[in-house]
């Protein structure tokens, strides 16, 4: 899915960016996307006839129509695009590799563009071990407490049978945490510690503001 980038040289200097809140996007982890704003319609045809590369920048407050973007995101390559009779995209992002924001650039595109720095995660082009991964148990023991706590309805044959770094993106992107926590999971330095911080986050006594399905 993303064999033309093996490692950060691969990657350009420049990108598109999508602000979204909530929207997480990791290494190896597939986001489905409904785009429906000009801008971003605008975006995804640029993508498409370049690199299909977007980066996902979780928002961090001010202006609506321009919120301040956090420092670090995850680019994904467009792997999927169809186009609705009303309009919209339906695309998926396949999850490369995280990044650092050196600066926004003036550019006369009506979607935003940042430089990058991809030095910090190079390491997100080498696939974990499952073994150096958290223990399902205690992945399973900690959601239980979570989804308790937060009246979660979880699919738990999907829990138990997905692969170990599958199911911690899955819960990382997928429960109801804030933005700061989810940003946390993000920048964690690597899977096994995005796992661990998982775990701490879902045996935190504070109980979520939401509830949510995890399929």
């Amino acid at each position: 899915m993303t064999e033309p980038y093996r490692g950060i040289e691969d990657l350009p200097a420049v990108i598109a960016v999508f602000p979204l809140g909530g929207a997480m996007l990791f290494p190896r982890w597939s986001l489905p996307l409904n785009i429906f704003e000009p801008r971003y319609l605008n975006m995804i045809d640029d993508a498409m006839a370049g690199s299909r590369l977007i980066g996902m920048v979780q928002t961090v407050g001010g202006d609506r129509a321009q919120p301040d973007m956090a420092r670090i995101g995850c680019v994904g390559r467009l792997t999927s695009y169809s186009e609705t009779e009303d309009g919209r995209y339906l695309i998926s992002l396949a999850g490369v590799c995280r990044f650092a924001i050196v600066e926004e650039l003036d550019v006369s595109t009506p979607y935003r563009q940042v430089r990058t720095d991809w030095t910090d995660f190079a390491s997100d082009f080498i696939v974990p071990e499952t073994k150096a991964l958290p223990d399902r148990s205690r992945l399973t023991a900690a959601l239980k407490l979570y989804s308790e706590r937060n009246t979660m309805e979880v699919d738990w044959d999907a829990v138990g049978n997905a692969p170990v770094e599958t199911l911690i993106n899955a819960l990382s992107a997928g429960c109801p945490f804030n933005m700061m926590e989810k940003q946390a999971l993000l920048e964690a330095n690597s899977v096994v510690d995005r796992g661990e911080t998982l775990i701490k986050l879902l045996e935190m006594d504070l109980p979520g503001s939401e509830s949510a399905t995890l399929q």
